[in-house]
């Protein structure tokens, strides 16, 4: 189906997206600027045409293409960055493979971004899901085709994204350039194989085109008080709740990405989604986006999280293997991911970010800074959709014991384990009994895992 002339000029959604976006909107179509497309053709023909057979050239060929767009050239730390990656980090035989045929099909794909994104808003029809800026307390959801998905990332390898606007719009870095510019003066060699991770998604994307799609959406809690759904409890809610604890599993082994059973696993996030991805961090959020960087699509338009969001993200595919945490992260090779699809066509991987009180010190013990990470951990687990169907049915019973039943085949799990006791600095016992809390409160079945990176909580809403 393809949108109208006049449609597309009329989309609120795209009108949202597209002083973010690289291409252009005219006569009711998406275009790339004359110049900028100009480069990308010629990148498409290969180094044989483009000459572009070397990180140092590939910088000079993306400052060519910012400046095709009115952006500024690429910063000299980043150029660096990538000509030391590239010709010198990687292998020769990688490298060339790289330049030979990666970079030529993500420029093909980049040509084909302004028809993969009027595809995207003409299925997007009732605007419910299309591309858009989420901006805090915006509850909504947007579902991208995972090619939509690879387009709009090669976009941030080639640091094409606007800029201007961003911060004011409370929206986390999205191109790569931090990320390469950090690998300058920097050693720690977990910096590399961060870019080593993002290397493998590109590589296997333009080898075989994944045919999914990957929904974000920010979920919220209503500060005021709403006819149907839960608002935000304040502590007199929380005191009278009559929801019984859940049962609490424990494991010293096991990691979150490894979860087999569905479950709504936890990302330790920063209020801006990603945290360091693209820069120097590497502990538990960043190293998700690395291992399943379909993440990174969000940073794009998901705003900051206030206390009373937090955001899920389902269908984001795993490519990487790796080893270690922080320092230590090393990309040690291919993963194939075996998650069974939904009906939406996504992945049965959701993931759930959300941010913690960052160095809460004496706030930790104070109701003010309970009440924060509760909420933000209910806000989390809770599935506002199901949860409007039981209050409907339900909401003149006072009696748990006429709380629905759940089929074993609606368990959605929560995986989880030490949020925000990291850098962060929270109190791990604190943290775990506020989940365990959350978890009891949504209905759910939860188990901790003391590594690094682990809890399984499972069921559906339950606020009798």
């Amino acid at each position: 189906m393809e949108p109208s002339a006049s449609g597309l000029a009329a989309r609120g959604d795209l009108r949202s997206a597209l002083p973010f976006l690289p291409v252009v909107l005219r006569g009711g179509a998406l275009f790339w600027p004359p110049a900028a497309q100009e480069s990308l053709r010629a990148l498409a023909l290969g180094p044989d045409v483009s000459r572009v057979a070397s990180g140092d050239v590939l910088a000079d060929a993306l400052t060519d293409l910012r400046l095709a767009l009115a952006m500024p050239a690429l910063s000299p730390r980043a150029a660096d960055g990538l000509a030391l990656f590239f010709d010198d980090l990687l292998s020769r035989a990688q490298a060339r493979g790289w330049f030979a045929e990666v970079v030529p099909n993500l420029a093909r794909l980049l040509l084909r971004l302004p028809a993969l994104l009027e595809d995207h808003y003409a299925k997007a029809d009732d605007g419910a899901s299309g591309l858009r800026i989420l901006a805090s307390q915006d509850a909504g959801i947007v579902l991208l085709s995972q090619e939509l998905v690879a387009a709009l990332l090669t976009c941030a390898l080639f640091c094409l994204f606007p800029t201007d606007g961003r911060a004011e719009a409370s929206l986390p870095t999205i191109n790569f350039d931090g990320l390469f510019a950090a690998l300058i003066h920097n050693a720690r060699q977990s910096q590399e194989q961060k870019v080593r991770c993002l290397v493998h998604y590109f590589e296997r994307v333009t080898d075989s085109t994944p045919t999914g799609f990957v929904s974000f959406e920010r979920k919220v809690l209503p500060r005021r008080a709403v006819s149907v759904g839960v608002s935000y409890p304040d502590v007199d809610a929380w005191m009278k709740s009559s929801a019984p604890l859940c049962q609490f599993r424990v494991f010293s082994s096991g990691f979150i990405e490894d979860e087999e059973q569905e479950a709504l696993e936890v990302d330790f996030a920063n209020r801006f989604l990603g945290g360091g991805a693209l820069f120097r961090g590497c502990v538990q959020e960043e190293i998700r986006f690395m291992i399943n960087p379909e993440l990174i699509v969000g940073m794009l338009f998901m705003a900051s999280m206030e206390d009373n969001e937090a955001i899920e993200i389902v269908g984001a595919e795993r490519f990487s293997q790796y080893m270690g945490y922080g320092s230590s992260f090393r990309f040690v090779g291919d993963y194939l991911d075996s998650k069974p699809i939904d009906s939406m066509g996504r992945r049965r991987t959701r993931i759930v970010a959300i941010d913690a009180l960052d160095c809460p010190t004496r706030l930790h013990y104070e109701s003010s800074g309970l009440l924060r990470e509760v909420n933000k951990a209910l806000c989390g687990f809770l599935d506002q959709s199901k949860l409007q169907l039981y209050v409907k049915l339900f909401q003149d019973s006072n009696n748990k014991d006429n709380c629905p039943s759940i089929s074993s085949d609606e368990y959605i799990g929560v995986s989880t384990g030490n949020w925000g006791c990291g850098a962060f600095g929270g109190n791990p016992e604190i943290k775990s009994m506020i989940q365990w809390i959350a978890a009891s409160q949504a209905n759910k079945l939860c188990a901790y895992f003391l590594q690094v990176k682990s809890v399984y909580c499972a069921g559906t809403p339950a606020f009798c």
